[in-house]
């Protein structure tokens, strides 16, 4: 069937031999030399979205090879051009060449379109001040390499070009970037400083919640120490090896048992504001998000190589309660 409404997928099918298997000990370095014009970025992001299976349905890891003769089939989605609206929103920038820019997102600033934010998000803001942005990345959230959660700020990188898009994604999907949050927590810690290496999956009853107390999930890594602490009320750092979803937020409430002051979906925000002092109390009773920030990030330049790093203070409440702690 043709016509205007078709999308052409582009689907090749590849078989493992002997000789391959011999030569490769990991599919996707098998997949780079097959496919020449795909970069292990793309692949991984192929992977990821469930494009590159094997023909009879069996299990694939990226780093290992499968059985000989297995049929392997890659499906090549076309660009997806995007269809966002350029908005007039206002950036902190911290810097900005052809290549990248670097912003502090502020609490309350979704970084893109989802259910219940359409629009008045991070990327409609960029697209604004970067006209040329849509379609890097190949997908709806152009030049987003990672991001923050609505409620958490701090200081966000975004990819102007797919060739620095591809090189961030692989930065951070290697671990290779600094990234270090501060927290204001609320209990009696489980420790005082040290690694946090758990599991996280999606919550198997609250489907909007992560955690580490489920079966399966992705490997999570944090490192943390306390920076100050005034009785039940903390001032934490949190150094990160992994990103994955709420990661420190799920590691404060559920392994410290600490969970960050006025998040609304790991803290029982009620009883945190029974018992906190009332200074406290004042500034942050109004206050809808987690005091969490996103205060260092530090990586290399993907195209230049230069070394760089960025940090944003924190805002307020949160750098007005942390001087009561």
């Amino acid at each position: 069937m043709t016509g205007a409404d078709t999308i052409d997928v582009d689907a090749r099918i590849i078989t493992v031999t002997e000789d391959d298997r011999e030569n490769y000990r990991r599919l996707d370095h098998w997949l780079v030399a097959k496919l020449p014009d795909l970069s292990r970025t793309t692949i991984k992001r192929l992977f990821d979205d469930e494009n590159i299976t094997t023909v009879d349905g069996k299990p694939l890891s990226l780093n290992k090879m499968p059985a000989a003769n297995t049929e392997i089939e890659v499906e090549i989605p076309p660009v997806i051009t995007t269809e966002l609206v350029a908005q007039n929103i206002p950036l902190d920038i911290l810097f900005e060449d052809e290549h990248l820019i670097i912003i502090v997102k502020p609490a309350g600033l979704c970084v893109h379109p989802a259910p219940g934010h359409p629009d008045k998000t991070l990327v409609n803001a960029i697209l604004y001040h970067c006209p040329d942005l849509a379609g890097i990345g190949g997908e709806k959230r152009p030049g987003i390499v990672h991001r923050l959660d609505l409620g958490t700020s701090g200081v966000m990188v975004v990819a102007k070009t797919q060739k620095a898009h591809e090189g961030l994604v692989q930065l951070f999907s290697s671990h290779d970037i600094e990234r270090a949050y501060e927290a204001v927590l609320w209990g009696h810690p489980k420790m005082q400083a040290g690694k946090i290496e758990t599991f996280i999956g999606r919550h198997p009853a609250h489907r909007q919640k992560q955690s580490c107390l489920v079966k399966g999930g992705k490997k999570a890594i944090s490192h943390f120490k306390m920076l100050k602490s005034n009785k039940n009320l903390h001032h934490a750092e949190f150094r990160l090896e992994t990103g994955r979803t709420h990661q420190i937020r799920v590691h404060a409430s559920q392994f410290l048992q600490t969970p960050v002051v006025c998040d609304p979906l790991y803290a029982e925000v009620t009883h945190q504001m029974a018992r906190m002092p009332e200074d406290v109390i004042a500034l942050v009773k109004d206050w809808p998000y987690q005091l969490l920030h996103a205060r260092v990030l530090g990586f290399k330049h993907p195209v230049t190589g230069e070394a760089l790093r960025f940090e944003a203070p924190l805002p307020s409440p949160m750098q007005q309660v942390v001087d009561l702690i």
